[in-house]
């Protein structure tokens, strides 16, 4: 009868060490657009998907969009740092002047129209210039999107004359330096904003992506779309998609294993071709609704050009005087994008 017992009690305790080894955890990460829209649905569902197989069903990810677990978009960051979620995906200039060595990266004309190229470089400058900017979250991915452009009410733009007091949205403090350096008046504002904004005039228009295009509404409440001549884009917008750094390492390691699996570079570019994969999506919605879909001249382009190139020199004269080594952070900026489009090029 002891023996018995005592097989039924190591058997009980051999249940609860593999119970204890398969330990099961659940990650509420959050977004602020709709689950339809370029980046939840090629990477962000997609991702928690394969980090629930790879990890047996061990890790669950419940996705939450539209910010639905609370705050508005520009305090995502935040809510991963404090715990209140325990991860999500960030837009930084939501936040001007807190991560400003991140700017670098969205000045006008700085990376190509491609989103996985941009990404690409944005995690390798990343990994140079703002670890410690993110210290007290745990980064899976840095990426940008896809080519950003003009999508408004009336005609298309033509000419650098055609911004003239136009009411813009813009997302970043390098996108509205540049719509004030084109004669618009720039407005920041988060993209879940914009919708209600055009709807009640309080702007003629914004700059956003393609892919973002359909699930705003923009066949509806904008006419045309315009972007600029050439493969660089007019400006675009950097991304993280990270976790509360106490949940990343109080994982047990084999599940924090899966996590960094699905982390670094190749998550970034991941994410950057979402948003190109969205892109197409959204100019076949914009075209099928009949808007007017332009692209600049490439004369007019050139003129943008160098205005962007002011924009740029202001930018690192403000950031020098900030303490900054600024020239140093657009010249690795454009290192890193020219490394990224070799790499790709060459099937690297």
């Amino acid at each position: 009868m002891t023996l018995v017992k005592s097989a039924a009690l190591a058997a009980l305790l051999g249940l609860t060490a593999t119970a204890s080894l398969a330990q099961e955890v659940t990650l509420r990460f959050q977004h602020f657009v709709s689950p339809n829209s370029a980046n939840p649905k090629y990477f962000i569902e997609p991702w928690a998907e394969k980090v629930e197989e790879e990890s047996n069903g061990r890790i669950k990810v419940e996705i939450y969009p539209f910010m639905q677990l609370g705050v508005k978009a520009p305090s995502q960051y935040d809510l991963i740092r404090d715990g209140a979620i325990d991860g999500g995906w960030v837009i930084p200039g939501y936040q001007p002047g807190r991560f400003p060595e991140a700017e670098a990266l969205e000045l006008p004309f700085m990376v190509p129209k491609s989103g996985e190229q941009a990404s690409r470089a944005a995690w390798m400058f990343t990994q140079d210039h703002l670890m410690d900017d993110f210290e007290d979250v745990h980064l899976i991915a840095a990426h940008m999107h896809g080519p950003g452009l003009v999508h408004k009410k009336g005609a298309s733009i033509k000419d650098i004359s055609d911004f003239a007091g136009l009411k813009l949205r813009g997302p970043s403090r390098p996108a509205t330096l540049l719509l004030n350096k084109l004669g618009a008046v720039p407005i920041g504002m988060a993209v879940p904003a914009f919708p209600e904004a055009l709807s009640k005039g309080v702007v003629d228009g914004g700059v956003i992506t393609w892919e973002m295009a359909p699930s705003l509404k923009l066949d509806e409440l904008t006419d045309s779309h315009t972007d600029v001549a050439g493969d660089m884009s007019l400006y675009n917008l950097y991304f993280i998609w990270a976790m509360n750094k106490d949940t990343y390492e109080g994982l047990p390691d084999d599940l924090r294993a899966i996590i960094d699996a699905n982390s670094g570079l190749e998550t970034s570019a991941w994410a950057g071709r979402a948003h190109d994969t969205g892109d197409q999506d959204g100019i076949a919605v914009m075209r099928d609704a009949g808007n007017e879909i332009a692209e600049i001249s490439p004369e007019v382009t050139e003129e943008i050009k160098a205005l962007g190139a002011e924009v740029t020199e202001e930018w690192i004269a403000e950031m020098t005087a900030k303490g900054l080594d600024a020239q140093t952070l657009v010249d690795d900026a454009r290192a890193a994008v020219a490394e990224a489009r070799n790499a790709q090029s060459s099937g690297g």
